[in-house]
Parts: structure tokens; C-alpha cells; sequence
């Protein structure tokens, strides 16, 4: 017997064929929901998404709330009290979540619900969970057509209709005990294998076959159960006799009747693998305790095997449509690893989603976690102020950028030589500098005077280029930062002694270009050192060493010193007292005046 016909997947985005509608998530907003209060934290949706801020600002609020709506209509979707802001319900204030989400099908959700975006002709589906006491919420949706959210219904009706219609979520949490990483582990294998499954359900039968392996072993096993049945009708009549004699003395005019034939549906007794399968782990040769044996780091590694697995399952899958989208919601991903399975975890990540199967959402405190030079990633901070008040902002979209080529080759450069730049995203002030003299000369002084510059970040560039790529990252944040650069001088000589034009004086008009407005609105202070950092402020020049030269300087000598922590502080934005060396520019013969000065 042919099996039964599934219902059609979802279209997936194939990266690495032709672009195919999926359903994605495309924004979440979360109000009055434990950490978050009534200024409500939005996320818009990428591929993957960072969420960055301090301890307890709500960042891990926010992967909950999208895992408690796809839990809607079971208990676990089911708010406490606890999940209230201070575990107090107010009835002017409730919980609430609410999500867009694209589809690929107008007529499953119905057309009210549908708004069509013009330019990409994507379809969005908005829908909002409401709790205003602990318990089940009120669910609606968002008619296009009356401009409002409806007041009883949401597009799909019941939850189990719904969900298929969204990115499954898997949710790792930071301290997940032992046995609930094993059990994550598990399920993602698991489904590997389910999969394989439905693939030979499907597989094209052999030239001049009617049947491919599977259905045929279906219609075997309905045969052999056709013939069990069959030889087994005269036990089976003698049993109902007699008992249909003793029923009968009790309940007069009843009769039993044992129906043992099959119903038909073979496949319900097929069962390929171990109910609760094992995972286990140990020497090749030595004992091999399960996985929720073993240490955190080893689970954790494991759960990022399990994840590539499935990456490169999905990537090499001849028909991209045949698996469900996913979305991981993964807290602090570094916990527990080595610093190599750091990096390799950070790959997995970022390469989870290529195939277009997943979507990731994690929250980290590791700038390691951050890939500058990649375009499918959102950052967001998430905030709480002084007030209580907790507030998420998209920091970063390589759209908004609008990074070259070039550019993203410099940046992924810069990743690749220290990890530790897009500390800047985790808050407090950046101050873009050129190189590692600058960086150190800087670092010895704040670690002398640590109360003066707290929370302040030092980013070094490590070139003038890499200063205007990141500038423009930096714009984004709506926040004050500032740059020093070396001037350079207009012209430089050539080996063979020829007088040339600086290409490094060129590209201080690129850093221009980026900053002006903020320059302009005071959001940037823009300062060059005339001509190099080494000449401007200990009056020599240095020729290799430079940041044990400009490090041991500013240590030993109370002069140098005294000038770097000035210009410091001007960066920091603790005084407007630039110090003589430095100049504030904003025009090329601003610039090129204080170099001739000079």
C-alpha cells in the first residue's frame, strides 16, 4: 500500500540555488514581561541576531517570550506570576508579546491577515498574546483591512494550526541542567534521522518498478499482517464464544466482539530507531558514559556538532524544501568552551543559517560571538537605565552601513586579527584609534587613573580604512564616540627619492566624508595627530617598536604623561582642552594648514 501523502512543506530559501519563499520571523516585540517593562524592546530579524547588554538587562527575556507564543495552547505556554515585572499584575500594564512573521501562502492565514510589502512582495502576518492575570493569554491578530488589531480572533484559528506556519524553536539556556543538553542533543539528532526517513518515503522507485523500498516494505508488512489475522479468525472465534457466554449471564443481549483485523495503516507499525535513543561518549576503546555523564564544555561541544550536522544536511539536501525552518535560542554560547571551540562555535553559528533553514537568536557577552565582515546579521543592545526602564535598539544592520567590498574584506581581516573588537557594541564610549601605539600609550594611562575612564573602549583600526568602516557602524549607534587618527603629511618620498603624493593623506578625506554630520552635531570629536602620534606628542620618531616605545614613554616620562592623558581625556569627553599636537578638523585645509604649521 503506497503511503499517505503528507501536506505540502513550506518553501525553503535555498542560498545556494534559486531564492524560494520560506516563512521567517520578521519582528518581535516584547512589553511588561519579566525583565522588560512598559518601554517595549524590539527586534527586527535577520538571519541572526545578537542581542548584547549588561547582566540582568532582559536580554534572555526576550528568547523566552518568542518560545512561550509557540507554546501557546499548551500548559508550558502558560504564564506565572513571576513572569510580571516585579511579580505584580496590573491590569493597565499586561504582558504583551507580539510577532510578525513572513509567509509563503496567503490563503493559509486568510487575506485580512496579509500585508504585502510592494518592493520585496513578501506577505506579513502580525499576531499579539496578551496576559493581563497569570494563565492562558488573549490571542489576536492585525486586520489589514479595518487598519487595527481584531478584537476576538488571529489569523489560523487554533494554535496547532498556527504553528507550523512559524520557525520551530529550539531553546538552549545558559544553565540548562545536564540531562535537559543531553535531551536537546538527542532531539536534533533525532530529527536528522526522521528526515532521512520521509526522504525514502518519497525516493523515485527503479526503472520498471511500481514501488520504491519503502512503500514496498509497507505493503509487506500489510500482507503479513492480512495473513496473522486470517490464521488466526478460528482462535479468535472460539475466545469471543466464550466469552460472549459469561458476558451474556450478566448483561443479557450484549455480545463481544475482538476486532483484531488490520486497519489498514502499516506504517503506524513501523518503528526504525529506539524510542529514547542514547548518546554516548568516552575513550575509543575505554568505557562510554551517555552524554549528560560528561562535563559542561563537552555537552556544549556536542550540541555544536549536532548543529553543524544539521547545517550541512540541510546545505547538501537535493530538495530544499523538505524541512521545516528553525529558529535556535541560544543564551551566552561561550560558557564552558575552550577558546577553540569558542571559534569553532561561532562558525557553526554563523553558518547555521546558509542554507535557509535557520534563523538564530543569541545573547553573549563575548565580542568574539560578533562577525563585522558578515551581511546577515542584526546587533541589539539590550538595556536597562538607571530608572529600571529596559529598552532594546538595533544597533547594527549591514544594510544600514552600506559596506564596499573592500571594506568587509578589511573588517574580516581585523576579526580574524583580534576578536576583541566589537567590544564597542557592549556599551560605554568607543574611541577609534589608528594602531597599537596609540592603544598602548592609552592603556597604561587609564589603568593608572581607572576611575577617571570607566567603560570606556579603545578600538584600534589598525588602519585609516578600517577607521572610516567602522565609523560607519558607529553611526548607527546614535551615540558619541571619537577618532584619533594620524594627519600624515600631502606629500611623502619615494624609495628612490622621488616626491610623490601620500596615498594615507587621501584617505583622512574618506574619514570626512563618513563623520560630518556627527562632527557637525557633536557626536563625534574628530582629532588627528600632526603628523603621527610619536612626533605630535613626544617630539621624536620612531622607527620600530613603537608600542613598547610609546608605552614605556608615557610611563617614564611625567611630561608625556601629562599630554596623553589630556588628549585622553578630550576623546573620553571629559574636556574640551586639546592638547598641543592635536588638532580638531573638519576640511581638508583645516587639516592641511595645521600640518604646514606644523
Amino acid at each position: 500500500m503506497a503511503p499517505k501523502k503528507s501536506p505540502a512543506p513550506a518553501p525553503i530559501e535555498d542560498k545556494n540555488t534559486v531564492a524560494i519563499p520560506r516563512p521567517r520571523l520578521h519582528k518581535l516585540t516584547v512589553k511588561n514581561f519579566r525583565a522588560i517593562g512598559s518601554e517595549p524592546v524590539t527586534l527586527e530579524l535577520d538571519d541572526i541576531v545578537v542581542l548584547v547588554g549588561s547582566n540582568n538587562s532582559g536580554k534572555s527575556s526576550v528568547l523566552r517570550a518568542y518560545e512561550v507564543v509557540m507554546l501557546h495552547g499548551s500548559k508550558e505556554g502558560d504564564l506565572t506570576l513571576q513572569d510580571f515585572p516585579n511579580a505584580e499584575v496590573t491590569k493597565e500594564s499586561p504582558i504583551e508579546i507580539e510577532l510578525e512573521t513572513v509567509v509563503y501562502d496567503a490563503k493559509a492565514p486568510g487575506e485580512k491577515w496579509i500585508r504585502r510589502d510592494e518592493v520585496s512582495g513578501d506577505m506579513f502576518v502580525r499576531e499579539k498574546w496578551s496576559w493581563s492575570e497569570p494563565g492562558k493569554p488573549k490571542k489576536v491578530g492585525w486586520d489589514v483591512a479595518a487598519g487595527a488589531w481584531h478584537e476576538k480572533e488571529g489569523p489560523w484559528g487554533a494554535a496547532g494550526v498556527a504553528q507550523p506556519a512559524r520557525p520551530e524553536p529550539h531553546r538552549i539556556q545558559a544553565f540548562d541542567s545536564p540531562e535537559k543538553q543531553a535531551e536537546e542533543v538527542v532531539k536534533l539528532l533525532k530529527n536528522v534521522l526522521n528526515e532521512r526517513i520521509k526522504e525514502l518515503q518519497s525516493a523515485a522507485t527503479a526503472e520498471g518498478d511500481d514501488k520504491n523500498d519503502y512503500q514496498k516494505l509497507v505493503a509487506s508488512i500489510s500482507e503479513f499482517q492480512r495473513r496473522a489475522v486470517s490464521d488466526a479468525n478460528e482462535e479468535i472465534k472460539k475466545v469471543e464464544e466464550e466469552l460472549n457466554t459469561l458476558v451474556g449471564k450478566v448483561f443479557p443481549g450484549q455480545q463481544v466482539r475482538f476486532d483484531a483485523r488490520s486497519d489498514g495503516d502499516a506504517e503506524s507499525a513501523l518503528n526504525f530507531f529506539k524510542e529514547t535513543p542514547q548518546l554516548l561518549m568516552g575513550p575509543k576503546d575505554g568505557y562510554q558514559p551517555s552524554i549528560d555523564r560528561q562535563g559542561s564544555g563537552a555537552r556544549r561541544t556536542l550540541l555544536w556538532a549536532a548543529l553543524r550536522l544539521l547545517a550541512e544536511q540541510a546545505r547538501t539536501k537535493k530538495d530544499p524544501n523538505s524541512l521545516r525552518p528553525h529558529v535556535l535560542l541560544l543564551d551566552e554560547p561561550e560558557l564552558c568552551l575552550h577558546p577553540n571551540a569558542v571559534r569553532e562555535a561561532c562558525r557553526v553559528l554563523y553558518d547555521l543559517p546558509t542554507a535557509g533553514k535557520w534563523q538564530v537568536i543569541v545573547t553573549t557577552h563575548s565580542p568574539v560571538f560578533i562577525d563585522l565582515a558578515r551581511d546577515n546579521t542584526s546587533i541589539v543592545r539590550v538595556e536597562r537605565q538607571s530608572d529600571g526602564k529596559t529598552f532594546g535598539t538595533t544597533i547594527y544592520r549591514p544594510t544600514k552601513a552600506k559596506l564596499s567590498d573592500d571594506e568587509r574584506e578589511h573588517l574580516k581581516l581585523l576579526n580574524l586579527y583580534d576578536p576583541y573588537v566589537a567590544e564597542f557594541f557592549f556599551g560605554g564610549r568607543t574611541i577609534l584609534v589608528e594602531g597599537d601605539t596609540e592603544f598602548s600609550a592609552f592603556q597604561y594611562v587609564m589603568s593608572q587613573e581607572p576611575d577617571n575612564f570607566k567603560d570606556i573602549h579603545v578600538v584600534r583600526a589598525r588602519g585609516k580604512a578600517t577607521i572610516r568602516s567602522l565609523s560607519k557602524i558607529l553611526n548607527q549607534f546614535g551615540k558619541p564616540y571619537a577618532i584619533l587618527h594620524d594627519s600624515d603629511r600631502p606629500k611623502t618620498m619615494r624609495k628612490d627619492g622621488v616626491q610623490i603624493a601620500n596615498p594615507a593623506w587621501t584617505l583622512n578625506e574618506k574619514i570626512r566624508e563618513v563623520v560630518s554630520e556627527e562632527v557637525a552635531a557633536g557626536k563625534v570629536v574628530l582629532l588627528a595627530s600632526v603628523p603621527n602620534f610619536e612626533e605630535a606628542y613626544f617630539g621624536e620618531v620612531v622607527e620600530s617598536d613603537k608600542p613598547f616605545a610609546a608605552w614605556n614613554k608615557v610611563k617614564n616620562d611625567a611630561v608625556a604623561y601629562q599630554t596623553t592623558l589630556k588628549l585622553l581625556k578630550v576623546l573620553a569627553g571629559l574636556s574640551t582642552e586639546i592638547p598641543v599636537g592635536a588638532t580638531a578638523w573638519s576640511s581638508m585645509d583645516q587639516l592641511e594648514a595645521a600640518v604646514n604649521a606644523r
